[in-house]
Formats: structure tokens, sequence, C-alpha cells
């Protein structure tokens, strides 16, 4: 089973910027107050194609737990772990061709994804020589698949198992199970990229109003202040 949700939507800021907010936009919460769920963010490797001046950068972010509440409450511990309150790690690959105006990112992931794999794709886009220049647009396409139902139906062929999640999941079914998560996940999902917009629009304001090198001060601060409290 595989569920696709996909959105779109238009920065009000020239392209540059936005590619620059969007490797911006987790340097810190004061910065971007809805990215308070991530805890850490490292660049795995950045480097520029000598053959076509693309930029290509792959980063690991440590967030909270990026499964649902609904879905936690829906699955046994016996399948969770009781995983609930863990973080996550979420891999990001991007590719921005500033030459061409576009940039394409990727991020996944790597963990629950025996209960769920969640693979969001974005591709932002500058405005073509003809249209108004100032703006950005961005193709969300986010990719749902869950393989829970089918570890189920594999255990329920297990007596012990079978006794013990035998009821609700074999009433419910394989394809009903992956079919419940995919659409939580979704819904939870569109909730989410709005934050994220948000998030993005704040980065890109603090751009305008202070310049990069306004932006870079603040974060600075707000790491030692970090440092302080420690």
């Amino acid at each position: 089973m595989v569920l696709t949700h996909t959105t779109n939507h238009t920065y009000s800021h020239p392209f540059p910027t936005v590619t620059l907010a969007f490797f911006l936009r987790y340097c810190s919460p004061q910065l971007n107050p809805f990215a308070n769920h991530v805890l850490s963010t490292d660049t795995i490797s950045s480097q520029v194609d000598p053959a076509t001046g693309r930029l290509h950068t792959t980063r690991i972010h440590l967030k909270k737990s990026r499964m649902p509440p609904s879905i936690m409450k829906l699955l046994p511990t016996s399948i969770t772990g009781g995983a609930a309150d863990k973080a996550s790690y979420i891999l990001e690959t991007s590719v921005v061709d500033m030459r061409e105006g576009w940039m394409s990112t990727e991020s996944r992931n790597l963990n629950f994804v025996g209960v769920l794999s969640v693979v969001e794709r974005q591709l932002y886009t500058a405005p073509r020589v003809a249209e108004p220049a100032g703006k950005t647009d961005v193709e969300t396409k986010v990719v749902f698949r869950s393989r829970l139902g089918e570890r189920i139906r594999d255990k329920l062929g297990q007596p012990h198992a079978a006794h013990q999640e035998g009821g609700w999941f074999a009433r419910l079914g394989a394809r009903g199970i992956q079919r419940s998560i995919e659409s939580l996940a979704s819904t939870k999902t569109q909730d989410q990229l709005g934050k994220s917009r948000e998030g993005m629009k704040i980065i890109l304001e603090r751009l305008r109003q202070t310049g990069i090198m306004g932006v870079l001060e603040l974060r600075k601060r707000a790491r030692e202040r970090g440092m302080e409290a420690m």
C-alpha cells in the first residue's frame, strides 16, 4: 500500500533567498519557533560538482518522534516497543542548481520504518524569464508506505502472536491496517507542512529585514545563550 500527498506553494521571495532559508530553517528555535521539535542538525557532506556547478548536500536531523501519537496509540507495544517518546533521525539530501534556478530535496525517516516509511520530496523553482521576479514555487510530494500489515499477517500465523494480537488485527486485515496508518500519517503531515511553511516565512522575513549577516548574528547569540544555560 502506498499513499501520496502533493501540495503546491509560492513564496514571495526570490529563489536564492528561499534556498538559503531552507538551509537555515532549523538553525535555531529562537529564529524559527516552528523548529522546536528539531533537537540537532549535522551536515554529513556538502560539495559542488565541478562539471555542473550544482551543490550536493546531505544532512541528518534529530527530531522528536515523527510517529503521529494517533498511530502509536493504535498499535500495541509488542510492535512499537513503547517508542512513543523516542527521537528519530531524518536523512535529508538536496541538490541546488543556481544557474538553472532549481533545488530538489528529499527527506526520509530512518526510525520506525517497519511501521511507516515517509519520504518527502520537494522541488523549488525560480520563475521563468517572462514571469515576474521575486517569487519561488515549490511542489511538495510526500509518499507514505506501511508494511506493518504484512508483518502482522505473518505474525498471525504464529500461535502465540495470533493469541495476543489476532482479535482486532485479524478483523481489520493487513490492508486495512496499512490504509489506517497511512491515512493518519497523511492527515498529520498536512498540519506539519503548514507549520513548516510558516517557519520558512519567518526565516525569509528575518533575511529581508536584517540580511544574512543579521540572521547569522542572531543564530550566534542564540547559541551563546544556550551554552550559558547549560
